[in-house]
């Protein structure tokens, strides 16, 4: 039962070219960079990503994706990454974009056994039309676009109307990381952290989560615990100056009003 691998390049030591992977994190909040980084030295490529961002540039999956090591991203939100746009309108990656509670909602219906599902959020757009670039020729026309999806009434709620159905995704491996976590592989995550950690690690077959935090089987409540240890196949502790490399996203500064000297700006980020 005990989980623990001495280190992320262990952890990662099996998988291969081509794989898929469900990533946590939600922008830079809860990002599994030690393990990210630990895949991108094993200097393997030709992934598949399910996140719901691929990072920025420089740090995160941005990281794989500069490296080339990426040729297909599932995401709900492209922005914040020059180097993903220049991939993606370059034609060098897939890009297949889906909103976000669908995403959502997708990765857990994978961990959950649920192979599709109806949702009329998309329905009579360009998410359920088809049309939309999945990847683009070196000359900016379309090579693959999107297909049309499924789309049938329901008359749920009291008011007839169309729903699109949607697939839901199960990856080779799963990449997540808690604040809290035990031997066992139970989990426990921070505010937007669990955003989209828990569902990336129920997506996947094998899922690999680095916690800042190692405690003892049974010293996490079972309230406390967002993610069972079910669904996590190996843990990885982080050391303090690991768990400690959290960017800023984006950083503004103010002063702050007062009516005598002026004091230092306020740094204020995301």
């Amino acid at each position: 039962m005990d989980k623990t691998y001495a280190s992320a390049a262990d952890a990662v030591a099996d998988i291969p070219e081509g794989a898929s992977l469900a990533v946590g994190g939600f922008g830079l909040s809860g990002v599994p960079i030690v393990t990210i980084r630990a895949l991108l030295a094993r200097g393997i490529g030709g992934l598949t990503v399910v996140s719901n961002n691929c990072g920025v540039d420089g740090w995160g999956l941005g990281e794989l994706l500069a490296a080339g090591r990426i040729d297909r991203v599932i995401a709900s939100y492209i922005g914040e990454n020059k180097e993903f746009a220049r991939q993606y309108l370059g034609g060098e990656v897939e890009v297949e974009l889906t909103p976000q509670g669908t995403l959502a909602e997708r990765l857990r219906a994978g961990g959950a056994g649920i192979p599709a599902f109806y949702t009329a959020t998309g329905a009579g757009t360009a998410v359920s039309d088809g049309g939309m670039p999945i990847r683009y020729a070196p000359d900016g026309t379309v090579a693959v676009a999107s297909e049309p999806k499924e789309l049938r009434p329901f008359d749920v709620f009291g008011t007839p109307r169309e729903y699109v159905l949607e697939t839901a995704i199960r990856t080779d491996y799963g990449l997540v990381r808690a604040a809290v976590g035990d031997r066992h592989g139970n989990l426990r995550f921070e505010k937007s952290t669990r955003n989209f950690n828990p569902l990336a690690g129920m997506a996947g077959r094998i899922t690999i989560a680095e916690v800042d935090e190692l405690v003892e089987p049974g010293e996490l409540g079972p309230d406390d615990i967002h993610l069972p240890g079910i669904y996590v196949d190996r843990i990885v502790a982080l050391t303090p100056e690991q768990a400690a490399d959290l960017p800023i996203e984006k950083v503004t500064e103010r002063r702050r009003e007062q009516s005598d000297d002026a004091e230092p700006a306020v740094r204020e980020g995301n």
